[in-house]
């Protein structure tokens, strides 16, 4: 594992996971990201460090190839500024950069990896293009299911999922070590037939 003062290896992916900082969110729905980096991170034995005001990252290796995952200390609605500051501080391309976020447009505990797209009504998706000037990287979308009709849309992803719903969630998510294993080794396409 490294630490930050030892970490001189470019990373060959860096994992954002987006959400809102504070315990008042933590459980909620918009959080889910950092659900995925948490497990990650547990499963790989890699702790976070706050490095800059807007991310905390940890660092540390999958099949002896460096990676970092990060979680921002933005709102999620300025999502844009981690991003930025992840691409400029590790010199990466955007091809070695995988945003993880939660998605109202998919079922309670889906999965779906894409390579690119648009920001599907997300805030912090929109924050990220509109920061970086391109749709072009890669992200992971978490389903948490979407609101009733007659319930407000955030009021739905700043609300806690049920038990049943986090379980879902959290079992979809259990694989998150694997799924970033065949991105680094096989590449997205191969990660997109097995995981989607």
């Amino acid at each position: 594992m490294f630490t930050n003062k030892n970490f001189v290896s470019t990373p060959v992916l860096v994992i954002l996971g987006i959400g809102n900082p504070g315990q008042q969110y933590k459980d909620t729905r918009h959080n889910a990201g950092f659900w995925f980096l948490d497990l990650l991170s547990e499963e790989l034995s890699i702790a976070f460090k706050r490095v800059n005001k807007s991310i905390q990252v940890g660092f540390g290796e999958i099949n002896q190839k460096p990676i970092v995952l990060a979680k921002s200390r933005t709102f999620i609605n300025e999502s844009g500024i981690p991003t930025k500051y992840l691409l400029n501080r590790f010199s990466i391309q955007l091809s070695q950069l995988l945003v993880v976020y939660d998605d109202i447009h998919l079922p309670v505990g889906k999965l779906r990896l894409r390579a690119s797209g648009s920001a599907g009504g997300h805030n912090g998706i929109r924050s990220i293009i509109s920061s970086i000037q391109s749709e072009d990287f890669a992200r992971i979308r978490i389903g948490v299911g979407s609101p009733d009709d007659s319930e407000n849309q955030i009021e739905y992803v700043l609300g806690e999922p049920n038990s049943e719903e986090k379980e879902k969630i959290i079992s979809s998510i259990s694989s998150a070590n694997q799924l970033v294993e065949t991105i680094i080794e096989h590449g997205l396409i191969k990660a997109m037939s097995d995981f989607n």
